[in-house]
């Protein structure tokens, strides 16, 4: 899901994301050092990536999570103004994961949480997260219950 912007291409920050689904239904949103919004994990993609590999990257060095990209399945670009880049846009490619195991943050990631995709979870969530990630998902839900 894209949205039109009037940003120029060096003000857009290429992410890949991860929408992870834990086995009871709850989604994990990580919280960055010295930030107050959550979000989905990812990160940045490097020149040379495809956005499952960077995906794949970050999720080992921030959350100890080792994935295989063959599970990964691509659910689009979605953009929205950037958490914690003022003046920036992130694009996000997304990528739902079902996962059971254990993580614990690492890197720049502060603090992890399971929550419910119904509901925020009570947290200060990033626009990406709360305007775009979540309702698509609770959508998809709808449309596969």
């Amino acid at each position: 899901m894209t949205f039109p912007s009037a940003a120029p291409s060096s003000s857009i920050l290429r992410i890949a994301a991860g929408l992870l689904i834990g086995p009871d239904g709850r989604t994990l949103l990580v919280r960055k050092r010295g930030t107050q919004a959550f979000m989905q994990p990812g990160g940045k993609i490097e020149a040379h990536e495809q956005p499952v590999v960077a995906l794949a990257r970050e999720l080992e060095e921030e959350l100890g999570l080792r994935i295989d990209i063959t599970q990964a399945n691509y659910l689009g670009i979605f953009s929205a103004p950037a958490a914690n880049e003022p003046g920036f846009l992130v694009q996000a490619e997304l990528f739902q994961l079902n996962i059971d195991s254990q993580v614990a943050p690492a890197a720049e990631i502060e603090e992890v949480v399971w929550i419910d995709p119904a509901s925020d979870g009570g947290l200060v969530l990033a626009p990406l997260t709360r305007d775009l990630i979540l309702p698509f998902y609770r959508a998809s839900q709808l449309t596969t219950a």
